[in-house]
């Protein structure tokens, strides 16, 4: 099978680029404010060698945009906007795939629930809570779904009715994982994944948004059930109090990473918070 490079961080690559993110909106709020430089990341990750561009979307919902003031229409157009931009992107590369973000309910409470899965909601709260953003999406002109950051089985249980519910949808299912064979919610990774296993609309499961070291033990888990995506974080740490990271990241050693990856059984690798496209070329060049 071969192997698709997917894109790096967004927000990193925002934030290099001058962007301000210090806000509940995170990325989403560069398509308000700054929707340009939105689809310049995008193109900067094809010229590194992505396949894939997720769009900024994983902190966009309707409940966020609301909570800043906006009004339905101007939420959903906003929602609409972060496929278009990476269709832009893609079309002006020459090709290439849009996967649009489907970010957890943990990002929109901006509290670290992403990482732990500790909600306010039961998973009937959780598809009642995904359904606006998702039908959107569903119906723009991206070509699958990238479920991501999804720390609880709850959730994974909510997403997994709405891809019941539209059936020409296709998509990937990424869990944020506390070790290398569980969730972060403590449910082992083979069992999330069983919601997945047999459904033609899923094209992968694996981890995101999860320490690099992990990321060998979780493919193990998952090999032979489903084509497996991984996009670790840089191996960075997160000081909450501090609001900084610590540590230091190789974009050549993320590359030779991805390589033992891709060895063990990975179909889709790429990189999440705190990776660029410096990293991302390098992935592509150790899978070349």
């Amino acid at each position: 099978m071969t192997t698709l490079v997917l894109d790096g961080g967004l927000s990193t690559h925002l934030e290099a680029l001058g962007a301000d993110l210090g806000d509940a909106l995170w990325s989403a709020r560069l398509l308000l404010e700054d929707p340009g430089l939105v689809r310049q990341v995008h193109a900067d990750y094809f010229a590194a060698g992505a396949d894939v561009a997720t769009t900024a979307s994983y902190q966009a919902s309707i409940p966020g945009f609301r909570r800043r003031g906006l009004d339905l229409a101007e939420a959903e157009r906003l929602i609409g906007l972060s496929v278009e931009l990476a269709a832009q992107a893609r079309d002006e590369a020459g090709g290439g795939l849009v996967a649009a973000s489907v970010g957890p309910y943990g990002a929109f409470l901006a509290n670290g629930a992403e990482y732990t899965g500790d909600y306010d909601l039961d998973e009937d709260g959780l598809l009642a809570w995904h359904r606006p953003r998702w039908e959107i999406l569903a119906a723009s002109q991206a070509d699958l779904l990238a479920c991501e950051t999804i720390p609880s089985y709850a959730e994974a249980r909510a997403l997994a009715r709405l891809l019941a519910e539209t059936p020409s949808v296709k998509a990937w299912v990424s869990f944020s994982c506390r070790d290398a064979a569980r969730i972060s919610d403590g449910t082992p990774i083979a069992e999330a994944a069983a919601l997945f296993t047999g459904n033609p609309q899923v094209i992968a499961v694996g981890a995101n948004c999860t320490a690099p070291r992990h990321i060998p033990g979780l493919i193990t888990e998952l090999t032979g059930k489903l084509p497996v995506v991984v996009y670790p974080n840089s191996g960075e740490t997160w000081d909450a109090g501090g609001r900084r990271w610590l540590g230091l990241s190789d974009p050549l050693e993320y590359g030779q990473a991805a390589k033992e990856w891709q060895a063990a059984g990975a179909a889709l690798i790429g990189g999440c918070c705190r990776t660029t496209p410096d990293h991302i070329r390098e992935v592509r060049a150790h899978l070349s």
